[in-house]
């Protein structure tokens, strides 16, 4: 999905979540706000290149560990002089976690709408 329909998608939440009774909406705003991620957080984690951080971030475990793994095989085959493996594993992740860098707006939107959707169906309002 692109960033257009996520924000298209956000308006329509935020107008689902404006019709909420004032109670329900203020339990709505005090769940999401300690639930909600930054894009330029996510953004940081992914610019480090420890590989898999921006994914735990988002709550994505198996992912995150997946790329940790490599990242640290890779790393681990530097250190113990197969610098083409190592160098290779490196480069293969970051080749991978690349474009996650220039699209953090809209994945972080994307996990905020999810959140926000899962949430309303909680308070049962779901969609229409």
């Amino acid at each position: 999905m692109a960033l257009r329909d996520e924000q298209c998608r956000e308006d329509r939440l935020r107008n689902r979540i404006a019709e909420l009774p004032a109670e329900q909406r203020r339990v709505f705003h005090g769940r999401m706000a300690r639930r909600l991620k930054d894009p330029d957080s996510y953004a940081v984690l992914n610019y480090l290149f420890i590989a898999g951080l921006h994914h735990f971030y988002l709550r994505r475990w198996f992912r995150g560990a997946v790329n940790l793994a490599v990242f640290l095989v890779g790393l681990a085959c530097l250190l113990t002089g197969q610098w083409r493996w190592g160098l290779g594993l490196l480069l293969l992740i970051t080749l991978i976690e690349l474009p996650a860098l220039f699209c953090s707006q809209r994945i972080v939107l994307r996990y905020n709408n999810d959140l926000a959707e899962s949430q309303l169906a909680e308070t049962g309002h779901s969609q229409n």
